[in-house]
């Protein structure tokens, strides 16, 4: 059931998203003179390689002045929608790393394997609660398997959209409540 309503909802997003999207896709393509998308290899759900999709917003190893924008506002995870579309990811979910970050983390073991039982997200609880710390996000990551709910999907989906509005010090707060 949550697949297809990410299905649902992720098509309707990129038709309302769409003339926003193309809109910065241009405007990446006019001032970077680069592929607009950034394409990069990470692990999901039980560890399956597949292509995640973002608007690019480095160039040269720096953040650039539009990626800045992009990166606060949340607008350069917005070609993620067609990753819900083909199913590699969900709005919601534990982050999808790549297979470096895995090993580099120590997540390798059976201990970890729960984590990858489900599809990776755009947004999740680790995402929105936790500054960068391995066990920190463990935890986060673990919490959200173990008690997956519509309420607390729809609690995060809600924060996330929040995260332009009230900053990410606020929604971490509130998560951390």
């Amino acid at each position: 059931m949550k697949r297809v309503i990410d299905t649902v909802f992720a098509s309707i997003g990129l038709v309302l998203l769409s003339p926003c999207l193309l809109i910065v896709l241009i405007i990446i393509v006019l001032l970077e003179k680069k592929s607009p998308l950034f394409v990069q290899e990470r692990l999901g759900r039980d560890k399956k390689v597949f292509q995640i999709y973002k608007l690019r917003t480095m160039l040269d190893g720096e953040i650039t002045s539009l990626g800045k924008i992009l990166r606060k506002t949340g607008i350069d995870e917005l070609p993620q929608l067609v990753n819900i579309l083909l199913g590699d990811m969900s709005f919601v979910g534990p982050r999808p790393l790549l297979e470096l970050d895995v090993v580099r983390l120590g997540w390798t073991g059976d201990y970890y394997v729960r984590r990858w039982s489900v599809r990776p997200g755009v947004t999740g609880l680790a995402q929105l609660g936790a500054r960068c710390h391995r066990k920190i996000t463990w935890v986060y990551d673990r919490y959200y398997v173990e008690n997956t709910s519509l309420c607390l999907e729809m609690k995060l989906l809600c924060l996330s959209v929040g995260v332009p509005f009230l900053g990410k010090s606020m929604v971490r707060k509130l998560v951390n409540r």
